[in-house]
């Protein structure tokens, strides 16, 4: 799925959630600004991160869960499997899955492609806020919690996938760090 349909799907997807589509759109600036650096496919990284959320959509969301939902939509829009499976999994989603009894139904239909730029969307994701600005990863994860409030599955979800989000989001940025020194 070219970059430029992904976003137009987007857009349309979630035009009822402004704030929503703010962060997207930030999100696939953000994908542009890393694909290049870490030597990422620049489309399909930014096609992923206009659609990560796109389970969020009122008409798409079924489960709740918004990463199933939206890969599920995708898949029976007949998007690019690479696309699906960054949508599934991204942000460490199947950490979430399995605090919502979901992670067998989320690993059955979309097995996880660990050849995927996962990380990079992870990094992404993780450190663009709600309306689009920039934050560092500890910054969002305390947004987050408190969005959704200490009780929340979202905030149990983001206090148990704390190590392995901080940890990927400094690891992508040590990647973009060496990258940026080895071009001067």
């Amino acid at each position: 799925m070219k970059a430029e349909l992904a976003a137009e799907m987007a857009r349309e997807c979630l035009a009822a959630l402004p704030q929503r589509r703010a962060h997207v759109a930030a999100v696939a600036d953000r994908a542009l600004d890393v694909a290049g650096p870490l030597g990422l496919e620049g489309d399909l990284l930014e096609a992923a991160a206009w659609l990560h959320d796109i389970g969020y959509s009122p008409p798409i969301a079924v489960t709740g869960f918004h990463p199933l939902d939206g890969a599920r939509y995708l898949r029976a829009a007949g998007a690019d499997k690479r696309v699906v499976n960054l949508v599934a999994h991204h942000s460490h989603a199947v950490v979430e899955a399995e605090e919502r009894g979901l992670a067998k139904n989320l690993l059955v239909e979309f097995p996880y492609d660990d050849t995927l730029p996962h990380d990079a969307l992870c990094y992404c994701d993780m450190t663009t806020g709600p309306d689009g600005q920039r934050m560092t990863v500890q910054d969002r994860l305390v947004e987050i919690r408190e969005r959704y409030g200490p009780d929340d599955v979202v905030s149990r979800f983001i206090t148990k996938a704390e190590p392995v989000i901080v940890e990927t989001v400094e690891r992508i940025a040590g990647r973009l760090d060496a990258s940026v020194a080895q071009s001067k």
